[in-house]
């Protein structure tokens, strides 16, 4: 079997948040769990919700694992084609649900919220399926005995859905769902970056080239855009400063000769 194989039964893993997510629903306890874990997570300061939430931003992710560019190719091969699976779930997913978020049934003032009022287009939340998928990719996408060093990366994933009902954003049934289909959205891309020809993942390949450009892309994006929320400035800095200094070390690649490799 391959270093990076997915074991069968991680595909049957997702089915566990989603059942959570059907019982809450289904058993009527939307908002008395949206509404504890609101209260519960205002004993922690706003900023650091705020910046857990930038996590689950697409460009947010995108930049602060653009390093991998150089590091690991691979593994963010993995996680552009995660994301790209997360972006069309979660816009299929919230187009066919269509479910009121918390402001949009909750009395306003009943809960705290930071930014504005997010009123529909509820299920599943977008950012939780992001940081999940991404989570997932990466993981998978690393040799077996190499995994268990990027397990946090489920511990900070979970931290970023939590964030979404702590903005006063999802229901928690949303955040299980997201969890769900980012998994599954993760080990499909770990799979296509896993069958990708190692010899196109060099510095001076093109589909090097291509992400090179989405790079320089997200610079302008986070020069131009507010990435949820004004608390998330700082990171959007720190974020042009990691895309900026990779893209540095990416074109001196192109000018430095490889070493030779070892018969």
């Amino acid at each position: 079997m391959s270093k990076k194989a997915i074991p069968t039964f991680a595909w049957f893993i997702p089915l566990a948040p989603l059942a959570l997510a059907c019982a809450i629903f289904f058993g009527e306890f939307q908002s008395s769990t949206f509404l504890f874990i609101n209260r519960f997570t205002q004993l922690l300061p706003d900023t650091l919700w705020a910046w857990l939430t930038f996590l689950g931003n697409g460009w947010g992710v995108f930049a602060l694992t653009f390093p991998l560019l150089l590091l690991a190719p691979r593994m963010l091969t993995a996680g552009i084609f995660a994301g790209g699976l997360a972006a069309l779930a979660s816009t299929a997913l919230k187009g066919l649900f269509n479910l009121p978020r918390p402001a949009g049934v909750l009395t306003d003032g009943s809960f705290h919220r930071i930014g504005e009022a997010l009123l529909y287009k509820a299920f599943p939340s977008g950012h939780t399926l992001t940081a999940f998928a991404i989570a997932s990719a990466l993981y998978f996408s690393a040799a077996k005995e190499r995994r268990i060093l990027l397990l946090p990366l489920f511990l900070l994933a979970t931290l970023v859905g939590l964030s979404r009902s702590a903005v006063g954003a999802h229901w928690l049934t949303d955040v299980l769902g997201g969890a769900g289909v980012g998994i599954w959205c993760g080990m499909l891309g770990a799979l296509a970056a896993n069958r990708f020809p190692e010899n196109q993942l060099g510095p001076r390949k093109i589909w090097s080239h291509l992400i090179a450009l989405g790079g320089v892309v997200a610079i302008y994006a986070h020069l131009t855009q507010i990435m949820d929320l004004e608390l998330n400035l700082p990171l959007q800095y720190v974020s042009i400063v990691i895309l900026a200094s990779t893209l540095l070390f990416y074109v001196k690649a192109q000018f430095t000769q490889a070493p030779p490799k070892a018969e």
